[in-house]
């Protein structure tokens, strides 16, 4: 059976391809997450999954352009949880279906559902609608059982392990909760500029 697994990011793939591939599946990796800002962000853990698809040893194919145009068009004024992850959800998992449905996959799923962090509630039906809209099966399967695991196994292929779901409003969440940025925050931007200045002085 051959299986796109759209890849939220690298850490989040680990346990589903894991299991997918132990259970005997074909799986080819969906990478694209037009949510994820910025831009040196996107490319971070584009990379990440770059290196772990050399891991598993399985192709991915890559919407490599960083386009953060569309998805801040379609959450403008709906940028409040859960509304706009319902938008950004959908937007990924109908991707999934469509390129699914054109590349002749027999299902599509998504490491999404390994995350204990986003809303299985949620996206089960809207992956189900973009099942019915594009006729593609939806392989329902629930990859939280392994989130240990998928940690442990992240850490010891060594990738890159972002600290935000993705977005500009997931990061702020993340960092500036009351609008000013958490202490760590700004520690970690002082930390990274001065090796951005080491590494172009020598």
């Amino acid at each position: 059976m051959k299986v796109l697994l759209h890849i939220c990011c690298a850490p989040c793939a680990c346990y589903p391809l894991e299991l997918l591939l132990s259970r005997g599946y074909q799986v080819v990796g969906l990478w694209y997450n037009p949510n994820i800002h910025p831009c040196t962000e996107f490319v971070k853990r584009m990379e990440s999954v770059r290196k772990l698809s050399s891991v598993y040893g399985i192709k991915v194919i890559y919407f490599d352009t960083y386009e953060p145009e569309k998805w801040f068009r379609a959450v403008a004024f709906r940028e409040e949880k859960p509304v706009r992850c319902q938008i950004c959800y959908s937007m990924r998992l109908e991707m999934a279906a469509a390129v699914a449905k054109k590349g002749k996959f027999d299902a599509f799923t998504s490491t999404l559902f390994y995350s204990k962090f986003q809303s299985r509630e949620l996206m089960v039906p809207l992956a189900e609608n973009a099942s019915e809209k594009f006729g593609i099966p939806f392989l329902n399967i629930d990859f939280r059982e392994g989130w240990k695991e998928g940690i442990e196994l992240s850490k010891e292929h060594g990738l890159y392990r972002q600290q935000y779901c993705g977005c500009l409003y997931s990061e702020k969440e993340r960092y500036c909760p009351k609008g000013k940025p958490k202490s760590d925050w700004v520690v970690g931007q002082i930390l990274q500029e001065a090796e951005r200045v080491k590494e172009h002085f020598g």
